[in-house]
């Protein structure tokens, strides 16, 4: 019995131990338990509560089991580096192969692309390859040109590969020509294509983009197509291309594009088109054009020259869109015939200066030894010289933009005259804006068309104001002193030297600037007056061909600067420069035209002429001893 009490009263012992315990523990700690996670706790409304996780618990990466083999008996043996590699390409080359249908092809053309791309290669072999790429290419170009790796192996192919091959690839690809045109790589790929056509395909390709050669303009990538096209065109087709940007009608209809007249004024009068009308739609195509920065197409340059030549008020706002690219502008062929215009036309001078002179005053010196650059210079010097704008540049200018130079009386009178008899006629008719010509036809008034050009402030006072009011000429003057010898060896930049130390024309530099130039003549003459050597690898100024041709039309055309250079520089010297490139300078003194010039210099002279060291030619040495 006392064995059988023992056995019955143990567990109840061990209930009271382990009770006793658990209140001892709880007393201690006042921490409530946590509980495992169990979902049946949780009512059914309630969301589920989440384990508890050990701030000190690493926690897996969840990439960590895509490195573990799967072999039996090694399933958490990590791969090596190298198996990480081949593993992690594989994945990326399944990616590519899912985002691009074309990829496997893609990956076949760059292998041929690699062997028919080299110099050394055969042209049968080159053929073969060319063949291959383009049979494995056919149906599928439009799809794959605009890859970065396919629109390359196109170009090769076109360029190497036959006529009947090539015009076989045009005829695939002409039909999404306005999609492959504004994307990125594709644009190669149709430019190569252009340079490329024959008469017939350029023609296609023109007329394709009729109806969309604005919105082409507008994009950064597709106006590198249309002004490619521009470039390749006859004068026909180039007309095509600018007539639409010109008005909705010209837009829309393409049988009034097809008329002789070039300049848009003459457009206008012949098609009897709105001015005001025209206008609009020019000006809500160019302004989106400049505000995006699209300005180094000559095909937006000319578009905007024949804007500039009709426009009266709105050529504020084409100027406040230039804005920043200025310098950009004038050192482009046709961009600163643009800059020209705008010159010769606006009369807010104030707003020309702070717009345009002021960007230009900070890059002179490129400005000048540039080839385009150089004309702006030189047409507010020496307005409409032949000698500086070609016969294409002065046919631009003519009647559309007023010359810069000061009118003659004589001008002036009969253009005031012809303004009264054309304001009487305008009071006698009942309508003032429609005039009727003798053919019975409704046409804008000539007047109209032709009073925007250089608008009402005289065209003198206007190129002063540019000049030498906005402060233009005096830095452009310490330029030339501080980068004469730069300057005068310059095929480009000794012109602006040149006009700069002779006042300009009209002698529009003077009084003002009289200090300044004479400081420029000093220095040229200090350049003339280094020693002459023949070990220093520094070329003199009067040996350079450039240089001494420019000091020598100096001396004959302006005697202040042959005054200053002879008593400063040559004076004395003359033996020492009568051969070689520097004789044209020292014979320039005694072909001079001013007395005064030849009487300086006579005496020094007379003895080397004498004795045949200096040889002038007879018709001058006759001239001036007569």
């Amino acid at each position: 019995m006392a064995a059988k009490n023992q056995q019955t009263q143990k567990p109840k012992k061990r209930k009271q131990i382990s009770h006793s315990k658990v209140e001892r523990d709880s007393s201690k700690s006042k921490k409530p338990k946590l509980l495992a996670y169990n979902p049946s706790n949780n009512p059914p409304n309630k969301p589920l509560k989440k384990p508890f996780k050990s701030p000190k618990q690493k926690q897996k990466h969840p990439s960590d089991s895509k490195f573990k083999k799967s072999d039996s008996g090694n399933e958490n043996k990590e791969l090596t580096k190298r198996e990480r590699r081949l593993q992690a390409k594989e994945l990326a080359e399944a990616r590519k192969k899912k985002r691009k249908p074309h990829y496997t092809l893609e990956q076949e053309l760059a292998s041929l692309w690699e062997k028919m791309r080299r110099r050394n290669i055969a042209k049968e072999d080159r053929s073969k390859l060319i063949t291959e790429a383009l049979q494995k290419m056919k149906g599928k170009i439009p799809e794959i040109a605009s890859s970065h790796v396919s629109s390359r192996v196109l170009q090769t192919c076109v360029k190497y590969c036959s006529q009947t091959e090539r015009d076989a690839v045009f005829a695939e690809l002409l039909p999404h020509l306005l999609t492959l045109a504004c994307n990125t790589y594709a644009v190669h790929l149709v430019k190569k294509m252009l340079d490329t056509a024959s008469k017939p395909q350029l023609a296609g390709v023109i007329s394709s983009l009729r109806g969309h050669v604005a919105s082409l303009l507008r994009h950064m990538v597709g106006s590198v197509v249309i002004e490619h096209a521009y470039q390749l065109g006859n004068a026909t087709q180039k007309q095509e291309l600018l007539m639409e940007l010109y008005s909705t009608e010209l837009h829309l209809f393409k049988d009034l594009t097809s008329i002789k007249e070039s300049r848009l004024v003459d457009v206008i009068s012949k098609l009897s088109l709105q001015k005001s009308s025209v206008l609009r739609h020019m000006s809500s195509v160019i302004q989106p054009i400049l505000e995006k920065g699209i300005v180094d197409h000559s095909m937006i340059h000319r578009v905007l020259i024949e804007y500039l030549s009709i426009a009266d008020q709105e050529r504020k706002k084409i100027i406040k869109g230039m804005k920043g690219h200025i310098s950009k502008i004038a050192h482009d062929q046709c961009g600163c015939m643009v800059l020209i215009c705008i010159f010769s036309m606006v009369d807010d001078t104030k707003l020309i200066t702070k717009i345009v002179i002021r960007e230009l005053q900070t890059t002179l010196k490129e400005l000048a030894l540039d080839k385009s650059g150089r004309r702006l210079l030189l047409q507010l010097l020496h307005p409409n010289c032949s000698r500086y704008l070609n016969p294409n540049d002065l046919a631009s200018l003519n009647l559309s933009v007023p010359s810069l130079s000061a009118k003659n009386e004589s001008e002036v009178q009969s253009e005031k005259i012809s303004m009264d008899e054309e304001s009487s006629k305008e009071a006698a008719m009942s309508d003032p804006d429609v005039t009727t010509t003798e053919s019975g036809k409704n046409d804008t008034p000539e007047e109209n068309l032709y009073s925007a050009e250089g608008g009402k402030k005289d065209p003198f006072l206007r190129r002063r104001e540019l000049l030498v009011s906005s402060g233009l000429t005096e830095n452009l003057v310490d330029v030339c002193i501080e980068n004469a010898g730069e300057l005068l060896a310059s095929n480009f930049g000794k012109e602006v030297i040149f006009e700069v130390a002779m006042g300009g024309s009209d002698g529009i530099l003077h009084p003002t600037l009289d200090e300044k130039l004479n400081n420029l003549h000093e220095a040229i003459a200090a350049l003339v007056a280094k020693p002459k050597s023949e070990e220093s690898e520094e070329e003199h100024v009067l040996e350079n061909f450039h240089s001494s041709r420019t000091i020598r039309k100096l001396v004959l055309d302006c005697p202040a600067f042959a005054s200053t250079l002879w008593k400063k520089s040559l004076e004395g010297k003359c033996q020492l420069w009568a051969q070689g490139h520097s004789s044209k300078v020292v014979c320039a003194f005694w072909e001079s035209s001013d007395s005064k010039v030849r009487k300086m210099a006579k005496e020094e002279l007379q003895p080397l002429i004498d004795g045949g060291i200096l040889k002038i030619p007879e018709t001058k040495q006759s001239a001036n001893e007569g």
